[in-house]
């Protein structure tokens, strides 16, 4: 397929397929046929697409009239037969990783897949209405409604259950996840989270801390929040960056925050980074930290 690829204007990737959206709307794949890398029984239909969402074994393709276009593995979300017909005016699509979540523009949600891992919202549905957007873990999915109120549902184990916290869940402005935990922010910047402790969903240790938090980042077990100041807060587990004591004085002023798998970079208005984590997944910087001086991005694989 190398001779069509030009004009590259996304790339999606299940756990061993490749999808890329060109600029005039048509879709190349390669990589393993069964999850993802072969989508020739919908050639004729991957036409005008506009966004391409990936789970661990499927692709879903939203076209510029709403439609949304499957295929790969169906039992992780490329058998969309029984939502078909629901399945129009589409604004966005989320995956999990056997499942999709596709918000309407009405605002109303459909989902399929893995129906444990967040693939079957019918106990939610009546409330899945004015919905802004949605924010998906590896099993459950968290909706942001009009209202500043989420709705969840999904594998427990992945966060789907916040019925805890619920009454918490007021004026939220924004949701994050990392595959066990979500933690949502509220408009008056404190936070909220919910999932597996060890893995971002418990932040009690450091709940006092927690406020005029303007912006969150997540790991693949961990979050940092950044608050208004500039210094930033973490939790979740050390080893994906839930701690970051060793660095914390060197926190300051800090304007973004960027996440690997199991490590962050901070990136201060000085133009310095700072990292902290998992040394393997760039938590450990010193050997190039002559080198970052006047850095204005930084990104992660």
């Amino acid at each position: 397929v190398r001779e069509q690829l030009y004009d590259v204007q996304e790339v999606a990737t299940t756990y061993g397929a490749f999808a890329v959206l060109r600029r005039d709307g048509s879709v190349v794949t390669w990589g393993l046929p069964e999850i993802g890398g072969d989508c020739t029984s919908c050639k004729p239909e991957l036409k005008n697409i506009r966004a391409i969402r990936a789970s661990r074994g499927a692709f879903a393709a939203i076209r510029e009239d709403g439609a949304v276009v499957t295929w790969g593995d169906p039992f992780r979300g490329a058998d969309i037969s029984r939502v078909q017909a629901r399945l129009t005016g589409v604004r966005e699509v989320r995956a999990a990783a056997r499942s999709f979540a596709a918000l309407r523009e009405d605002g109303t949600v459909v989902t399929w897949g893995d129906a444990k891992h967040g693939g079957n919202s019918a106990d939610v549905q009546h409330r899945l209405e004015q919905v802004l957007d949605i924010t998906a873990s590896a099993g459950a999915f968290a909706a942001r409604r009009h209202d500043g109120t989420v709705v969840t549902w999904g594998e427990a184990k992945f966060s789907g259950d916040s019925s805890a916290v619920q009454a918490r869940l007021l004026q939220v402005r924004k949701i994050y996840a990392t595959p066990h935990a979500f933690t949502a922010i509220k408009e008056d910047g404190t936070v909220v989270t919910w999932g597996e402790p060890e893995y971002g969903g418990d932040c009690t240790s450091v709940q006092d801390q927690l406020k005029d938090v303007c912006e969150v980042c997540a790991t693949a077990g961990a979050f940092a929040g950044l608050r208004a100041d500039g210094t930033v807060v973490t939790w979740g587990n050390s080893s994906y960056g839930g701690d970051s004591a060793a660095v914390q004085e060197l926190l300051v002023q800090v304007q973004t925050l960027t996440a690997s798998a199991r490590a962050i970079a901070a990136r201060r208005a000085d133009g310095r980074v700072v990292t902290w984590g998992c040394a393997e997944s760039g938590g450990d910087s010193r050997e190039v930290q002559d080198e970052l001086l006047q850095v204005e991005e930084v990104f992660a694989n």
